[in-house]
């Protein structure tokens, strides 16, 4: 680890900026989804297919980063995914004449490009594992969800401004885009630094194995914790990358009424009502961070077999609250859909927005407490297997409009909700049900996976050296 004098809230700063801009990056396309789809002449489920390729890489790119983070630290993991993520942002600009040259069309050559932009999304994981390693546990709540909420606001940044910006020339957009990674990639690699201490960092370094990997991803606690992440975060990035085209179908002749008749005018009317769910999941999730730290001080523990006895109980109690929260907006979202009433639609997408933050705050506020030896291994896995969601909701929400006839386009959140959410809810509720270490329990004992812990050998080893001592003075 490089001696350099930093302090841990230029660490917060750097990893959030890096995470905005990544973020930004990240849902940089379905700003200008109704440009492009007028361009290439696409239909709802080819722009629900396009919604959903944003988040294609996350699930199995994020765990890949959460370990590199605990391996080579965080500051390398980020320059690595700014200046791959940033070249092919640039790329992707070009594929008028690149496609061709290579044998594609030119969409095809901008679709997949922009997937592998999108996986600029896989530097969250990074971000938290960082964060946690600079600060303490009773600051946790509130520095990861500055952390997240800052660097989440870059989606609300991309579908409010970039069309305002740019108009209908998101090819310059995604030029400008790459430059500002490489500038930032450059900031952080001079001025990263891993970890508060070398021990810690090398505590990281020790557990990113095979065995610790396989350990996470099957105790119950963390696949509760990923399911309720994909509640709301992956929840949140579905409906970033979906909600300007489902404004745009959805709401056409009450957008139309309002007044914005071109195809500018649509994509910036439909961009701004999908950034209210953005910036308030973003905005709102420090305040989140914050009210499970005033949660866990207080010891609100307000719901029945879940448990009260761990230390940090009162977070998890949080977060139940929250998951409530969120099935219960995403029913109300259908209801206002199919109301037909375009104002009644963003306002209960406002509160759905603060109630995702809700729960992508006391989430993470969580994380880091209960798996402290494998911080980066148990953000990657929560993190990224999580956005799987973000995939599957989109593509939900795409056939929901043939599998319910008129107003099916309205229909797939209570479908999500019902269907999904609760069950996972029931999950998370019996996961955290042990009083001692929920961590340890999964499929699978905690010594098949990782063998004997230092703990235990420490005795074994006294043990022995005590019998052949006494066997050698007989």
């Amino acid at each position: 680890m490089r001696n350099i004098k930093t302090h841990k809230v230029e660490q917060l700063v750097m990893a959030a900026v890096a995470f905005f801009w990544c973020f930004l990056m990240w849902f940089a396309s379905a700003a200008f989804v109704p440009t492009i789809a007028s361009e290439f002449d696409l239909g709802i489920k080819g722009v629900a297919l396009l919604a959903s390729s944003a988040i294609w890489t996350a699930p199995i790119l994020r765990p890949l980063a959460g370990w590199s983070s605990d391996k080579i630290g965080a500051p390398a993991t980020f320059v690595v995914i700014l200046v791959i993520c940033g070249g092919f942002s640039i790329l992707s600009a070009y594929a008028k004449t690149l496609g061709p040259a290579i044998g594609v069309t030119e969409y095809q050559f901008l679709f997949w490009t922009r997937v592998i932009v999108a996986a600029a999304g896989i530097s969250f994981v990074v971000g938290i594992q960082h964060v946690a390693q600079w600060f303490e546990s009773e600051e946790m709540g509130a520095a990861e969800g500055l952390y997240a909420g800052t660097g989440n606001v870059g989606a609300g940044v991309g579908a409010l401004m970039l069309p305002r910006l740019y108009g209908l020339d998101y090819r310059t957009a995604f030029i400008h885009l790459g430059i500002v990674a490489f500038i930032i990639a450059l900031w952080i690699l001079f001025r990263g630094v891993a970890a508060k201490s070398v021990e810690q960092a090398a505590m990281a370094k020790k557990t990113a194995t095979m065995r610790d990997t396989i350990f996470i991803w099957t105790r119950h606690a963390a696949i509760a914790l990923m399911f309720a992440y994909a509640m709301c975060f992956g929840l949140e990035i579905g409906m970033n990358a979906w909600l300007p085209g489902y404004y745009k179908i959805g709401f056409a002749e009450a957008i139309k009424s309002l007044g914005f008749e071109s195809l500018k005018d649509v994509q910036i009317a439909a961009g701004s009502f999908a950034a209210v769910q953005s910036f308030n999941a973003s905005l709102f999730r420090p305040f989140s961070g914050w009210i499970s730290d005033i949660w866990q001080r207080n010891r609100w523990m307000p719901f029945p077999l879940i448990s009260k006895k761990l230390y940090y109980a009162p977070r998890i109690h949080w977060l139940m609250f929250a998951l409530l929260c969120i099935t219960t907006t995403m029913i109300l979202l259908t209801v206002a859909g199919l109301s037909g009433n375009v104002v009644w639609s963003v306002l209960i997408l406002a509160f759905f927005g603060i109630t995702v933050a809700f729960g992508t705050g006391g989430t993470f506020a969580i994380v880091p407490l209960m798996f402290k030896e494998r911080p980066g291994t148990a953000t990657g896995f929560i993190g990224g297997v999580s956005c799987a969601g973000g995939i599957v909701y989109p593509l939900i929400y795409g056939n929901a409009a043939g599998w319910f006839g008129e107003g099916g386009i309205h229909m797939g959140y209570a479908f999500v909700a019902v269907t999904m959410f609760i069950p996972f809810i029931l999950y998370f509720i019996w996961s955290m049900h042990w009083d001692i270490h929920p961590e340890d329990h999964g499929f699978g004992s905690k010594e098949k996976w990782l063998g004997k812990t230092e703990s235990e050998e420490a005795p074994a080893a006294a043990a022995a050296t005590t019998t052949a001592a006494s066997s050698s003075e007989s």
